[in-house]
């Protein structure tokens, strides 16, 4: 999905249909990259926050609503760290 070099430290990456981040040092996480608001897909990472770019919603990098119209977290994906990489567990 990605290599663990791509995804920084206090942020994170789009690999396809899964937002993968890593909030602290070493501590992957991996959500759906769709938004629960209306179902679009999320754009990208930045300053902190996970984006949809089609009404505004925010999400924190452990998926929970940073801000809305979403109202509900990002759906959890199972992820594992393989050597260098981050993949679906």
């Amino acid at each position: 999905m990605a290599a663990t070099a791509d995804v920084p430290v206090g942020g994170g990456v789009i690999a396809g249909d899964v937002v993968i981040t890593q909030p602290t040092q070493g501590s992957f996480q991996g959500f759906t990259a769709t938004c629960t608001h209306a179902g679009c897909s999320l754009s990208g990472v930045s300053d902190g926050t996970i984006n949809c770019p089609c009404h505004g919603s925010k999400f924190h990098l452990d998926g929970t609503v940073a801000n809305g119209p979403a109202s509900e977290p990002l759906k959890p994906v199972a992820v594992r760290v393989d050597g260098a990489n981050v993949m679906k567990a």
